[in-house]
């Protein structure tokens, strides 16, 4: 799997490698993203296979801007308004499809929405910009496994089964976007990230939040998701003999997320921590108890789904 730097010429061949219908991976400011052409059937069928996905779980769309994903899904005022103030940023919105939307049936999973998101990596921009298309993008590992925050993270998940990785470093936020349902009587939350509840809230003039449906809606809902190929134990405040621990704050180990206790940093740097501990020499993996305020949310939603065997 070749990893080149993303310069101009590398974007330029990710451009065309995805016209021509194949997946490559790209960064985004969340995690890298196995991308390909959201209209055609073959090149989605790519992502499905690559992964190992399950076939009922939807994919999230990559679009260059409003007006690009107003072509593919309705957008009422409130996902104007959304849009308008996180985009683009590490929020998806869940919409209802048009019904005239060039997209493979596998995207949307047979549902009639379709996950929208407009990313702010400056190398996903230009991407989108260079094909021209519309980019389904799920993370870019086997599927349930740890999400990759690094280049080296999809050649070590995904090896030569992709093209092209382009390189934009690490990721900033460390996590999947936050997923939001727009619905006529309010709104749910699918799936925690970046983004907090309270900053969407009142960003959507305080309407109501319903709660999660129990179907697969959006990406990131399967109860084991995340996971490291070693058992997973939360909330520690010391390692067992076989266990590599991920401290937090005051809680060290061999490893931390933040030694200040700082949530963002402890985001952005998550799924490196938990491919460190993965690779270990230890049977079993620790994490140190996380605050469940703002991003920490996000943090323990996938501690706890990466936790379930």
């Amino acid at each position: 799997m070749p990893i080149e730097p993303a310069n101009d010429a590398s974007i330029a061949r990710a451009a065309d490698l995805l016209r021509a219908g194949q997946a490559v991976a790209l960064p985004t400011e969340t995690v890298y993203g196995l991308a390909a052409d959201a209209a055609r059937d073959d090149a989605v069928a790519q992502i499905y296979r690559i992964k190992g996905r399950p076939s009922f779980n939807p994919l999230i769309v990559h679009i260059r801007d409003m007006e690009h994903g107003e072509r593919l899904a309705h957008f009422d005022d409130r996902a104007r308004e959304l849009a308008q103030r996180f985009w683009p940023g590490p929020l998806t919105l869940v919409l209802p499809k048009r019904a005239e939307a060039p997209l493979a049936g596998a995207v949307t999973a047979g549902l009639p929405t379709i996950a929208l998101r407009c990313p702010a990596h400056p190398v996903m921009q230009a991407v989108l910009q260079a094909c021209g298309l519309a980019l389904a993008a799920p993370s870019a590992n086997r599927s349930g496994a740890i999400s990759p925050s690094l280049a080296g993270h999809v050649a070590a998940s995904l090896g030569d089964r992709v093209q092209l990785v382009l390189d934009g470093g690490p990721t900033q936020q460390g996590v999947e976007s936050t997923i939001v349902k727009l619905e006529k009587d309010g709104w749910r939350l699918l799936r925690p990230g970046p983004l907090s509840v309270e900053e969407l809230i009142a960003a959507s003039g305080g309407g109501p939040i319903k709660a999660a449906g129990q179907g697969i809606e959006a990406p990131g809902q399967l109860a084991s998701h995340y996971a490291p190929s070693k058992p997973l134990r939360l909330n520690a405040l010391r390692a067992e003999p076989d266990e590599w621990l991920i401290g937090f704050g005051v809680i060290g180990g061999d490893d931390t997320l933040s030694p200040a206790g700082d949530l963002a940093e402890a985001a952005a740097g998550l799924y490196a921590a938990l491919h460190r501990a993965d690779a270990s020499d230890f049977s079993r993996i620790a994490v140190a108890r996380v605050p469940h305020d703002g991003i920490g949310a996000a943090i323990n939603d996938r501690l706890n789904r990466a936790s379930v065997r």
